[in-house]
């Protein structure tokens, strides 16, 4: 399974030299294959008789941190969606993006979300899951921005991102939580103790962490601001992560660990409540956008919502109604998406207003709106499968299970009337959708271009969605048993109930409560422009968006006021800063853990007159820097400070670093004589009492400290000394004499290549600044 989550990293590649063919050959004609194969091999595993698959390759197995990928239901399911309608996406993007687009950019881009998302709904391993999941935010990021030269782009990308990275690193601490009360990275393992999870007292902490990054990474209320931003990137960004992959990423996540959580009281009450929420509100609020993609921005958040409210209720019906509907919201919602697009192409608009009476323009187009926005709907059409998912949605509220909680008691009651209410004004967004494009007075005088119907190339992807649509409709069981069922499986962790599905159960409570949305929906659609005043009552001035934005505007103030109060371009300041931090750090870190307890005097190296008066003389010559005007003299005396060290090496018997030592002080002061004319002139400095007194502290605290953590060092047996090791192995491992040098090119050849590789980018940085330096001096 490894090469299906890689194999699209590794061909991206490929990609910039392959964009280069672009003037020849689509660049998206080349990735094609990749989606569509890797959907070829992973729908051999469709059938009844399907079983988990799992497959571990290590990685850093000290830390359990392997690539660990597990195939079940669940996951079959979110790979199908992710590379099949990944294919018909990048079929679509090659009628949609012009040649002369970076498509480069976008396909590396695209692809590395592929890579992301397969790798978060394959990962046993939760922080290899975790991982993954950072990656669909930073590839969403970058997809979102894709037309970065537009404000409103870098604006949703940022949105995105900030949001969702923050829920993020909320998942990854109730992940590590998880691991250190279960000990083991395996989410299959932690789903073996449930006991001992549900008996943590961390189980609250755990609960909320995880989902506040399922709640954003789905657009969950309040979170659900960034996805109508997120409209700004192309279209086959907004039918690829907005309708079928990122956002369900939370609900995979909810899902996968559900589980564990389902037998908590407040899981149901935290899940069903924000789900439902997020149902009704932005169902509500999709009715007043006048973009089409906001509409089926808003109108994916509401279904989302209504998956998660699924999730929450923990039922079998609701968990198998959850997973039917996330493949039927994937084939409804990316075909309206790439309609959507259709039309901004053909006309040059997505604004409603401007809209209208397209249908003689542009009958295929309409006729496969017809079917995506009444599936949506959940109008009850055999042939329209979101009327089953819809059906079983309903019969979910009205069966949820009794509960002692007097906060889940009450939302038990509640959450069929909110459904409903919620579906009622997911019946007008479908109808608006569709009647207010395609019906009505004809607008060309409004349109930047002459509304015509887009290429066969371009209706291809949406066709095959709408004909998932219909046969799913039609043939609601074909994907029940070889597919919906194993999924279900999947997210209870035990067989379930076999449920077959029909188009009718009589006149039940599921049907009459489609029926009065139907009804009250169509009475509200044909009233329309006599109540939407109320949008200016509710929310009217109040929006999600502002707290956003006066959150993020007050973050960046406060962080540039810190900034500004030290970013003084004072040099001095900036040293004093540092080194007041290290003595202030160390010394406190060393202290509260006892680093400066058992320091010992003993076992030290007997002292000489000879010793005495060379340190004497060095502290002598770096006194004497401070008082010296004269800039020969002052490196002649630097010089002795440095020659002192390595007279001292010699004297302790340590040849080759008093060599080391001799050759960098010797090339120091070769240096400083070569740039003398260059130096700056010395004079006497005025310096205030303040600062005299700040230099003095700062001389004296890294000298003590420095001096303080030598001999706390020299003291310490806390390990065993690793001398003795590279004395007896110097020769047989590194086949050399010479111990020093077999540390620092064999025991530590990693840090000398590091050390060489920043010496080295040093120089290029010095280099750079002579040859800037040169070039302003020729202007």
């Amino acid at each position: 399974m490894i090469f299906a989550v890689l194999i699209p990293l590794v061909f991206a590649l490929f990609i910039p030299f392959l964009s280069k063919l672009k003037d020849k050959v689509h660049t998206g004609i080349f990735v094609l294959f990749i989606p569509l194969g890797i959907f070829i091999y992973f729908i051999r595993f469709i059938g009844e008789g399907f079983s988990p698959l799992h497959h571990t390759y290590n990685w850093i197995p000290s830390l359990n941190i392997n690539f660990s990928f597990y195939l079940d239901g669940l996951s079959l399911l979110f790979v199908l969606l992710i590379s099949g309608i990944g294919t018909l996406v990048v079929f679509y993007s090659i009628y949609y993006l012009h040649k002369t687009e970076k498509l480069g950019h976008f396909y590396v881009y695209l692809l590395m979300f592929m890579s992301a998302m397969l790798g978060v709904v394959l990962s046993d391993n939760v922080f290899v899951l975790y991982g993954f999941w950072e990656l669909t935010s930073i590839s969403s990021f970058l997809l979102i921005g894709y037309w970065h030269h537009r404000e409103r782009s870098r604006y949703g990308a940022q949105k995105s991102m900030l949001i969702t990275i923050f829920g993020g690193l909320s998942m990854f601490g109730g992940l590590i939580l998880l691991t250190v009360i279960t000990g083991t990275t395996s989410i299959r393992s932690m789903i073996d103790q449930i006991d001992l999870i549900v008996s943590s007292g961390y189980l609250p902490l755990i609960l909320v962490f995880i989902l506040l990054g399922a709640f954003t990474k789905s657009a969950q209320f309040p979170f659900h601001i960034w996805l109508p931003d997120a409209m700004e990137a192309p279209t086959p960004v907004s039918a690829y992560l907005h309708s079928a992959t990122m956002v369900k990423a939370g609900i995979y996540l909810v899902a996968r660990f559900s589980a564990i959580f389902v037998v908590y009281e407040w899981f149901f009450i935290v899940v069903s409540l924000v789900g439902i929420i997020t149902l009704v509100w932005a169902s509500y609020m999709a009715v007043r956008q006048t973009d089409l993609k906001g509409i089926l921005a808003f109108s994916t958040v509401s279904q989302l919502g209504m998956i998660m409210a699924m999730l929450g209720f923990g039922t079998e019906a609701a968990v198998f109604a959850a997973v039917f509907h996330i493949l039927n919201h994937a084939t409804f919602k990316g075909s309206l998406f790439m309609v959507a697009g259709i039309i901004d192409h053909e006309t040059g608009t997505r604004d409603i207003r401007k809209l209208g009476g397209l249908l003689t323009f542009m009958p295929m187009s309409a006729t496969l709106a017809l079917f995506g926005t009444f599936s949506m709907a959940g109008v009850p059409f055999p042939f329209l499968n979101g009327f089953y998912s819809k059906e079983l949605f309903f019969e979910a509220t009205t069966n949820l299970n009794e509960n002692s909680n007097a906060i889940a008691s009450f939302l038990t009651e509640a959450i069929p009337y909110l459904a409903v209410f919620g579906s009622i004004f997911t019946f007008v967004y479908s109808m608006y959708f569709f009647f207010g494009v395609f019906t009505g007075p004809k607008k060309l005088e409004l349109l930047p271009k002459k509304p015509h119907e887009a290429p066969i190339g371009m209706l291809i992807s949406p066709i095959i969605l709408v004909l998932g649509v219909i046969l799913i409709g039609l043939f609601p069981n074909l994907v029940n048993g070889s597919l919906i069922q194993h999924a279900a499986e999947g997210i209870r962790n035990h067989a379930v109930a076999y449920t077959d599905i029909h188009f009718w159960h009589g006149f039940i409570p599921p049907f009459i409560m489609s029926l009065i949305v139907v009804g009250v929906g169509i009475i509200l659609f044909l009233t329309r422009k006599y109540w939407t005043k109320i949008y200016e009552a509710i929310p009217g001035n109040l929006s999600f968006n502002k707290v956003y934005d006066k959150l993020v505007k007050n973050v960046d103030d406060f962080s540039a006021g810190i900034t500004n109060s030290y970013m003084t371009g004072s040099l001095k300041l900036y040293m004093s800063l540092i080194l007041g931090v290290i003595i202030a750090f160390s010394f406190a870190i060393m202290f509260t853990t006892g680093g400066f307890s058992n320091i010992s005097f003993n076992d030290l190296e007997e002292i000489s007159i000879v010793d005495i008066a060379i340190v004497l003389i060095m502290v002598l010559a770096a006194i004497c820097t401070i008082f010296i005007n004269n800039k020969l003299s002052l490196i002649i005396v630097t010089g002795i400070v440095g020659f002192g060290i390595s007279i001292l090496f010699v004297l302790l018997r340590a040849p080759d670093l008093a060599l080391t030592q001799l050759v960098v002080e010797t090339v120091s002061m070769a240096l400083f004589l070569l740039a003398y004319y260059h130096l700056p002139e010395l004079r006497k400095r005025n310096e205030t009492t303040a600062t005299s007194i700040t230099n003095l502290f700062l001389a004296l605290g890294i000298g003590t400290l420095i001096t303080m953590v030598g001999i706390a060092a020299h003291s310490s047996d806390w390990f065993d000394t690793i001398s003795d090791y590279f004395v007896e192995t110097a020769y047989t491992l590194g086949g050399g004499t010479n111990i020093v040098n077999v540390i620092l090119v064999d025991m530590r050849g990693l840090d000398t290549l590091f050390e060489i590789t920043v010496l080295g980018i040093a120089a290029l940085a010095i280099y750079s600044l002579i040859k800037v330096r040169k070039n302003k001096e020729a202007e």
